[in-house]
């Protein structure tokens, strides 16, 4: 149950903004110029939520940087077009954020690429704290990203939680001693989440309102 909850830690892509589209459009353009026909749509679920550089590591480890560069390029110019918010996000940011809640984005993203997309849907006032791929040495599963955004915070681990849509969320979350919120719309399923024993599973992002200020056990 959660107790006095100050801060609310939020990852991006896909529990935020959805940007499913997009990264599997950009994949499998990168992809398919290069492997053609070797990765379907099923085959590149998986990359989503790891940071860039160990995806293509697994791909080809001898054209790590230009698979990323390739990658970059096509996702920045079709970005804009393609994001959107998911249904109740901004209205809740707005609420927590009027209530006196602390706001984060935990991410495995480039800094550049978060800021751009706050600042499309309009909600970059809300976040006192941003941790993108550029901040941290080790990134979602591992709890460097969770526990410095507590610490730029100033909130302990007992009086934060974790939104996400994948299981890195939920794995970092546990382990910087954060309860976990999984998203029902992510695009790898909620059963898939539940594997991993997050804390809560909301369905619609007003839920967390309810969980955030204690009125949900």
């Amino acid at each position: 149950m959660t107790q006095h909850i100050q801060a609310v830690l939020f990852d991006l892509d896909g529990t935020l903004i959805d940007t499913n589209e997009l990264i599997i459009q950009t994949f499998q353009t990168v992809l398919d110029e290069r492997f053609p026909g070797k990765y379907s749509r099923e085959t590149i679920l998986p990359f989503l939520g790891p940071p860039l550089y160990e995806t293509f590591q697994q791909v080809d480890p001898t054209q790590v940087d230009d698979l990323i560069e390739a990658y970059r390029k096509w996702n920045m110019e079709n970005h804009d077009a393609m994001v959107q918010a998911f249904p109740g996000v901004v209205e809740t940011l707005e609420h927590l954020h009027a209530r006196g809640i602390k706001l984060a984005i935990v991410s495995t993203k480039r800094n550049e690429m978060i800021e751009r997309a706050l600042n499309l849907m309009n909600v970059r006032q809300y976040f006192t704290a941003v941790i993108g791929l550029d901040d941290v040495k080790n990134a979602k599963p591992d709890p460097e990203p969770v526990q410095l955004a507590l610490s730029k915070l100033e909130v302990k681990p007992e009086h934060a939680l974790m939104v996400g849509d994948n299981f890195h969320d939920i794995v970092a979350a546990r382990a910087a001693g954060v309860d976990s919120v999984a998203v029902a719309w992510s695009i790898k399923g909620l059963d898939y989440l539940m594997a991993f024993e997050p804390v809560y599973a909301i369905h619609d992002m007003s839920e967390l309102v309810n969980i955030t200020f204690g009125e949900e056990a």
